[in-house]
Parts: structure tokens; C-alpha cells; sequence
């Protein structure tokens, strides 16, 4: 006969919420490599927290364990070999900013990696060893901006694409060169964590904020890589006050400058004009607010500076080609209510 329960018995204990599994990113070293370019994962993955704890374990392997030549001409000591790609979730080559005929093992273990449907990334001139491998046939893909006639008449089934700062293609990304980079490893932690995590980052290392990189259903055209800092505290300042109704005046006068001498010398340091540069940081602050709250769209669109919905919708459907509705829907980091 069935025991009925005990309507005074204390309620079971509740299973304590299981803490996030740390990703895994393997970053080959193909010497000789830059050492700018080998940094730039352990960086910024290095500093990405989730609930208190890691968000990503960056592990540097090599073909050959023990020193690995860089392009500055120092060795620097790798401990691990390419068994560790095998566990990773993600795997980054490192490249040099020259081209060097890839090391076959490396194009073994990145065949391998694919077709174990791991993430797979470049930076710089790794994207060649991509090539080598088959993995960016018919794929959009791009490397350093000198080394792009080179990988387009090696590769020609490659879709090589130009003036931006990384592609993503499925599972495949590759940045252009150098500090590209950081703006690819940026998007990745973007991808799985959201653009607050991402950005947070961006500050710790500060590095300009989350930037798109050329992904056309996503972008329209990515902001070029910053070229001087004399009007950083004023680029800074004006993301503290996105939501207020900026002008050129406004910019001018903290800069203590003119608004003639403030737009020739922000866009000789940003590639853009200071409008246009505001314009960028209140879409991505609109999508960050979508991403990471519930609040409703005519707040979103007055808290980043868009003014009403109407606008928010116009420049994220420019910008992504996606509604406001359709994008919180594909990238909101909130938990899903849970049915009655």
C-alpha cells in the first residue's frame, strides 16, 4: 500500500543552480608568429567573467612544444602541443603578418577541428592556413590588406572580401590584420555572452567598444580602427551621455576646441565623421538594451539616443536587417519566463 506523503515533512532541498561550463579555446601558435597577434585571444578571453567565475580557459599550443620563433626574433616557450585542440571548443591560429607555407600538421588539426564542427578563427595572415586546408572555399573570408591579391590568386575560390575588419562564415571567422583581431575576439564573446559581457571587456582592456566587422545580414559598413587618442576623453565622455541630445557644439566645447577643428581631427583619429561616430555607439547601445533588459521600445530607443521607436527601428533595420522585436527574439541573454 503507498505511503502518503507527509504534509509536515520539510520540503527537499533545492539542487544549487549549475555553474556555467568554462569554454575552451585553443590558440596555435604557426611560428613564426606575432607575438601582438598571439596576445590578443589570451587578452581578451582571459577576462571574461560569468557568474564569478571564468568565461573562457585560453591554452597557447604549437606543432613542436618548447620554443616557438616569433616575428620580433625572441622564442617564446609554448608547453602545449596541437592535442590541444582536441578539447577546445574554439580554436584561433595566430598569424605572423607574413606569409610562410603552412605546417601540414597544423592543416590536419584544423581538417580535424572542422569536422568536428568546432569554431574556427584567424587573425591576420592565419587566414592562409584556412585556405590551405580547404576550409574557406566558397566561404566568405578576408587577412591583412597587403597579403589580399596573394590569398585571392592562391585561393581563387575563396570570396575574399575587402575594407573589413573580420567575416564570419558559419562556423569560420577570420579578421583582417593586427588589431582586427581584437575586434573578432570581441564579436565571439559578444556571440556567447552578449554585447554587455563584451563591452565590459572592451573597457578592461581598453579597447574601443564591440565593433562590427563586415557580416553583411548583421552590418552595413564596420568603423575603421581608431588612429589617435586627443579626443579619446571626449569620445569617452559622450558614451557616458548617449541618451541626451548631442550636437557638434556640445562635443566642440568639451573638447575645447572649435567644431571645425573638432571634426577635421576626429575624423583624421576615427575614420568618421563625429555624427556618424555617435550615430554607431547609440545603435550598438540599442542593441545591448534589446539584448540584456525587457524594457520596451520606445525606451530603448530614447535611453541610446535614438529618440522614438520609429527611429530605433529604422537605423536596426539599416544596420542588421532585423526589427527590434526580431532581434531581441535571436539575441536576448534573458532567461525565458517560465510557463505557469
Amino acid at each position: 500500500m503507498p505511503i502518503a506523503p507527509d504534509a509536515h515533512a520539510a520540503p527537499a532541498p533545492s539542487r544549487p543552480p549549475r555553474a556555467p561550463r568554462v569554454q575552451r579555446v585553443a590558440v596555435i601558435a604557426a611560428p613564426p608568429v606575432s607575438m601582438f597577434n598571439l596576445a590578443i585571444p589570451e587578452m581578451l578571453f582571459g577576462k571574461v567573467e560569468i557568474d564569478g567565475g571564468p568565461g573562457y580557459e585560453t591554452v597557447i599550443c604549437a606543432p613542436d612544444p618548447g620554443p616557438v620563433t616569433t616575428t620580433g626574433g625572441l622564442d617564446l616557450i609554448v608547453p602545449h602541443g596541437l592535442d590541444a585542440v582536441d578539447a577546445a571548443d574554439t580554436v584561433v591560429l595566430a598569424g605572423s603578418g607574413s606569409y610562410t607555407d603552412p605546417d601540414p600538421r597544423i592543416l590536419d588539426v584544423l581538417r580535424r577541428a572542422a569536422a568536428a564542427g568546432k569554431r574556427i578563427a584567424s587573425i591576420c595572415t592565419g587566414a592562409f592556413a584556412l585556405a590551405e586546408a580547404g576550409l574557406l572555399d566558397g566561404r566568405a573570408a578576408t587577412t591583412y590588406w597587403t597579403y589580399r591579391k596573394q590569398l585571392a590568386d592562391r585561393h581563387p575560390a575563396v570570396d575574399l572580401q575587402d575594407d573589413v575588419l573580420f567575416v564570419q562564415d558559419g562556423p569560420l571567422l577570420t579578421s583582417s590584420g593586427y588589431a582586427a583581431g581584437i575586434d573578432l575576439c570581441l564579436h565571439v564573446i559578444r556571440t556567447d555572452h552578449g554585447a554587455a559581457v563584451a563591452n565590459t571587456v572592451a573597457r578592461l582592456a581598453l579597447v574601443a567598444p564591440v565593433r562590427p566587422g563586415g557580416q553583411t545580414q548583421f552590418t552595413q559598413t564596420p568603423l575603421p580602427p581608431e588612429r589617435g587618442i586627443s579626443f579619446a576623453d571626449t569620445r569617452a565622455w559622450a558614451m557616458g551621455h548617449l541618451d541626451e541630445p548631442l550636437t557638434l557644439t556640445d562635443l566642440a566645447r568639451h573638447a575645447g576646441t572649435s567644431v571645425r577643428t573638432l571634426s577635421r581631427r576626429f575624423h583624421a583619429e576615427t575614420g568618421v565623421s563625429p555624427l556618424q561616430w555617435l550615430l554607431h555607439q547609440r545603435v550598438e547601445r540599442a542593441k545591448e538594451l534589446l539584448e540584456t533588459t525587457s524594457l520596451g521600445m520606445e525606451h530603448v530607443a530614447r535611453a541610446s539616443g535614438l529618440g522614438t521607436g520609429d527611429s530605433l527601428r529604422q537605423h536596426l533595420l539599416r544596420r542588421t536587417g532585423l526589427t527590434p522585436s526580431a532581434y531581441r527574439s535571436s539575441f536576448s541573454r534573458l532567461a525565458a519566463p517560465v510557463p505557469d
